[in-house]
């Protein structure tokens, strides 16, 4: 974590430069950069801006940091912790010059006549208002863009269950029905160590992978292993088949043996999609969850990571 940091440094950007919050619970800690357009720490397009999670803590295990070699706050992956993504809406029926949705961040503008691109970073036509009310355990983020919606995500410890707990509510002040998919992309970083034989990943069910994992990593029934460490520049990338339609198949876990510990990601939603993608510094088991609000109606969501010493 301490080579993560001084990188951080060496880039121009102090950890203590950008609008954040502490939150503890008894064995659990984490620091959550704050929304803000002007200096906040992610100010890109991607990723929702709510509860950028620097750091978290069990005990002295650290389970997120920067896996990314340069920092550039409208880079669209310049981001850390569990953050989460919602698709575009609107983008099709946009023409360049108009407006499409992305919840978490605002209205966008379309550039040209190509489809939306994630790794774009778009102009922000209207990012809303966002408002940060930190307390000792937790930190409520709230985005209110008018003639759409309020977005209000809870970042919350719980020292007694060693949980991080993402608490969601969308409620839609529009008049079109609100409807995408939204994912967490983990970026676990368990222990700052490499990706490799030491991890594995494992669902409640019988896992297959879609792509080539080019002999890096195999699926074995519930799990994902590494057949290798992963050196720079290689990665996998895969959609995984298999879990069905009930929330109890939202529920993986990462583990590290050098680290001797591990976390739980569960939901009390199901999965709508699944995919795993890992680079030598993370591995993300990215957890899709299906949104749809109707006028005047909201929509709730949680997303808990349960912390553990193997």
């Amino acid at each position: 974590m301490r080579i993560l940091l001084l990188l951080s440094l060496a880039f121009g950007a102090s950890a203590a430069d950008f609008p954040q919050a502490e939150i503890a619970s008894g064995p659990v800690r984490a620091r959550v950069y704050l929304p803000n357009a002007e200096n906040g720490y992610y100010r890109a397009t991607r990723f929702d801006w709510a509860g950028v999670i620097a750091s978290a803590l069990y005990k002295d295990h650290e389970f997120f940091g920067q896996w990314f070699p340069r920092y550039d706050p409208k880079l669209h992956d310049s981001i850390v912790g569990p953050v989460e993504s919602f698709g575009a809406i609107g983008y099709n029926q946009a023409k360049p010059g108009d407006t499409f949705l992305r919840i978490g961040v605002g209205l966008l503008r379309r550039i040209d006549e190509r489809p939306v691109n994630d790794f774009t970073t778009y102009e922000i036509a209207d990012g809303g208002r966002w408002t940060s009310v930190p307390a000792a355990d937790h930190v409520d983020i709230t985005q209110e863009l008018n003639g759409w919606y309020v977005y209000t995500k809870t970042v919350r410890v719980d020292g007694g269950k060693r949980l991080l707990i993402l608490d969601h509510v969308l409620k839609n002040t529009g008049k079109e029905t609100l409807e995408t998919d939204v994912f967490n992309h983990d970026f676990f970083m368990i222990g700052g160590l490499p990706s490799g034989p030491d991890i594995t990943v494992t669902f409640p069910f019988d896992t297959r992978a879609t792509a080539n994992l080019k002999g890096l990593a195999e699926m074995r029934g519930k799990q994902m292993v590494y057949l290798r460490e992963l050196v720079r520049n290689e990665s996998i990338m895969t959609d995984l088949e298999g879990y069905g339609q009930s929330a109890s198949d939202y529920d993986i876990r990462v583990e590290n043996k050098q680290a001797k510990t591990g976390v739980r990601q569960t939901s009390d939603h199901p999965l709508s999609k699944l995919r795993l993608w890992s680079i030598r510094t993370t591995v993300c088991p990215e957890a899709y969850t299906h949104v749809k609000v109707e006028p005047g109606k909201e929509f709730r969501w949680r997303v808990a990571f349960e912390f553990y010493e193997m």
